[in-house]
């Protein structure tokens, strides 16, 4: 069997990493722009071959499209257009409803599956991907009813063998979980480090008296900006009303804060402590 991977990222080839343990006679073919990328690939082992999109989809029996989501939406038709019958595409998008739409009209919509890990890390490209990334992470499948069974049930296999929980979800559903659970997450990592790095001048300073709150707080703005761009792009009315809500609370969090308001203050950060009971029960399940 060969399995290609189209944008040999984190992701993706995480995924590579994780299947070849599973499946050490399954041969592994890589696409990518980037020649780095191509080089990294396989001095991992991510990938035996570098081949063309071309003669991806003509050998290989599922193909995963692990590409920014601007790119995912614009390759996928074409992807469909050029699969042999039988073939899968799976994709491994963030976002999810434009990325359906534009599969949805396809008459070969049941070769598609899609598909959204809840993992990563700050860190991107080959050069990051480790095979432990998806063990024991939740993944998202979108529109299942729309793939055909063959096409989900090899996709729902390769998975479980990684080692990931599979949930299921309509795209407006995930794209509307994720502005709140993700994306926000995100912007709010950007903005606070935006804000340090414009108050603070001296980089020694920043380094110096950064804690390990401080750290963990701001790390995922080490995040790559061309693959997030695109996600807040593709999710903007979601993340929009989100940041909104996010906006508003800071808002009352200053007014608490500014008129010594301490009750407020504390019935805010004691409601905010919830989320460690609730994060606690969901690892346990």
């Amino acid at each position: 069997m060969i399995i290609s991977v189209t944008g040999i990222g984190l992701l993706g080839g995480s995924l590579a990493l994780s299947l070849r343990e599973k499946y050490p006679n399954v041969r592994f073919v890589g696409v990518d722009t980037s020649v780095v990328n191509q080089k990294i690939a396989l001095a991992k082992g991510i990938v035996d071959e570098i081949v063309s999109l071309e003669e991806a989809l003509e050998i290989a029996e599922l193909n995963v499209l692990a590409t920014p989501v601007d790119a995912i939406q614009k390759l996928l038709p074409i992807m469909l257009d050029a699969i042999p019958e039988g073939r899968t595409i799976m994709d491994l998008g963030s976002t999810k409803e434009l990325i359906c739409k534009a599969a949805d009209q396809h008459p070969k919509r049941g070769q598609f599956v899609a598909v959204h890990p809840m993992a990563g890390t700050e860190n991107s490209g080959p050069g990051a991907a480790f095979k432990e990334l998806l063990g024991n992470k939740n993944v998202i499948i979108c529109d299942r009813d729309k793939s055909n069974s063959d096409s989900l049930a090899l996709v729902e296999t390769f998975l479980r063998d990684a080692g990931m929980k599979i949930h299921y979800m309509r795209p407006v559903e995930h794209d509307l979980h994720l502005a709140y659970v993700s994306h926000l997450s995100h912007i709010s990592s950007f903005a606070l480090g935006l804000t340090v790095l414009d108050k603070e001048q001296d980089e020694q300073t920043i380094f110096d008296m950064a804690s390990t709150g401080f750290s963990s707080t701001v790390r995922l703005a080490k995040s790559s900006p061309q693959m997030w761009a695109p996600i807040f792009d593709q999710n903007k009315t979601n993340v929009s009303k989100a940041l909104g809500d996010y906006i508003e609370l800071l808002k009352k969090f200053k007014d608490a804060i500014d008129n010594k308001d301490l009750d407020t203050s504390l019935s805010f950060m004691t409601r905010a402590n919830e989320i460690g009971r609730i994060l606690a029960g969901i690892e346990k399940k």
